[in-house]
């Protein structure tokens, strides 16, 4: 019977069934699980045993007692005693055994159900994370081919665009070298333009034509104006359109022809000659002047303007026997141009759009380079995202772990327990009540 109210004890205590609900709902791995309940079972067995074996020496020593003092009366409730101690005894057995089982294949039934939990968790979480990374990955990968393939096709199309360019100017200045060498032979026999060109109004339509064939040959329809209109009402003969901080420039043709042929009349005396000179020098400052009047305007067109001459022998005159001239022109910000000259020019200009095209594609490949950096920082904060709930798992493995040992600890202590009389077990139920 003690043993039996010993059993009941144990497990009706509240701070038993709370360590037994804490093993529950934490589990133990099975081989640990599996020998904690064979080390329990085979613990509380021998504490029942030592139970019964102290009872019944206590028993046997009343008896002996007793039959000294009535010794006919003892042999009978002796064998009765024994009679019902064997009775009880059986019965606490099987009620033992039969709590044993049933408390092991709760236990059994309760871990492998947490378990089972657990795994499926674990898989779907596992899936879970892998079909994300997977997804994330193809995500990145195909936008880098994406970047790659576009940023490669436009620098190989930039690289092949500044190669034919190069290749044109080249071409071009060797034209350019060949017809200078034409004329430079056909000088002794050209004809003497004097009847054609006498008329002015002749000469400046020569000197559009060929102003207006030069441009056409060299830059594109959308970055020049033929007769274009200013804001002052002028009309100029070609306006340039370039990227700031050049701006918009102005060319205009000047053919001053009839002074300059005088001033080459082999004739003419010392007087005249010097007269010729003069009337060439004035008339020259004038088309400067002219030039620098009209075609500058402030926030319109370009702190210089063009002046085209048409003909390389007026052109060369100026340079070589006029420096004054130049100079006039260089402070009135006006820029003596001869068609050899003009060609180059207007190259340079070509280059200068060419370039400016350029960086327009490059700003192009920058601001898909920071479309790059963009989903490349998301990525990494969703990857530290992926690394928090990760260690968070490990830390709930951790404290799981910490559940099963403290467990453990507990069983151990109950382990300790020894089987005393009714009048210490209050003590003792209280001291295992305040283990921590």
């Amino acid at each position: 019977m003690l043993g039996a109210l010993f059993i009941w004890q144990w497990l009706s205590n509240r701070r038993t069934q709370s360590l037994l609900r804490q093993y529950l709902d934490n589990p133990l791995p099975d081989a640990a699980s599996d020998a904690l309940i064979e080390k329990l079972t085979a613990s509380l067995s021998q504490n029942l045993q030592q139970m019964l074996h102290s009872q019944q020496s206590q028993i046997q020593k009343l008896l002996f007692q007793t039959q000294q003092q009535q010794i006919k009366i003892n042999n009978e409730q002796h064998l009765n005693l024994m009679k019902v101690l064997h009775e009880h005894s059986e019965k606490f057995t099987q009620h033992q055994n039969h709590g044993f089982k049933q408390l092991i294949e709760h236990l059994q039934q309760s871990t492998q159900a947490h378990r089972q939990e657990l795994q499926v968790s674990l898989q779907q979480s596992s899936k879970a994370l892998a079909t994300s990374m997977k997804e994330l990955t193809e995500s990145t990968d195909n936008r880098l081919k994406d970047i790659s393939k576009e940023v490669e096709n436009r620098l190989t199309d930039g690289f092949e665009k500044t190669t034919k360019t190069f290749n044109d100017i080249l071409k071009r200045l060797a034209l350019i070298d060949d017809a200078q060498k034409k004329i430079t032979e056909l000088s002794s026999n050209v004809v003497s333009l004097q009847e054609v060109l006498a008329d002015k109004r002749s000469r400046g339509a020569f000197g559009e034509v060929q102003l207006n064939a030069l441009i056409r040959n060299v830059l594109p329809e959308k970055h020049f104006s033929i007769q274009h209109t200013l804001s002052n009402g002028k009309i100029a003969d070609c306006v340039l359109f370039l990227p700031k901080p050049t701006g918009n420039v102005v060319i205009d043709s000047k053919f001053p022809l009839e002074s300059y042929q005088r001033m080459q009349d082999p004739q003419l005396t010392v007087a005249e000659r010097k007269m010729a000179q003069t009337q060439f020098r004035q008339d020259i400052k004038k088309h400067i002047r002219d030039i620098s009047e009209k075609y500058l305007i402030s926030n319109e067109t370009a702190d210089g303007a063009v002046m085209f001459i048409p003909a390389e022998a007026i052109f060369a005159e100026i340079h070589g026997h006029y420096p004054e001239l130049v100079e006039s022109a260089h402070r009135a910000r006006v820029w003596l141009a001869s068609p050899t000259t003009l060609m180059a020019i207007l190259t340079t200009a070509r280059s200068v759009l060419k370039d400016e095209a350029t960086r327009q594609q490059v700003h192009i490949i920058q601001e898909h380079l920071a479309m790059l950096a963009d989903d490349f920082n998301r990525f990494t904060s969703r990857f530290d995202n992926l690394a928090k709930h990760i260690d968070q798992a490990a830390s709930d493995v951790k404290q799981i772990h910490t559940s099963a040992h403290k467990i453990s600890r507990r069983f151990a202590k109950i382990d300790q327990v020894e089987v005393a009389p009714e009048s210490e077990s209050k003590q003792q139920q209280d001291a295992l009540l305040n283990v921590e």
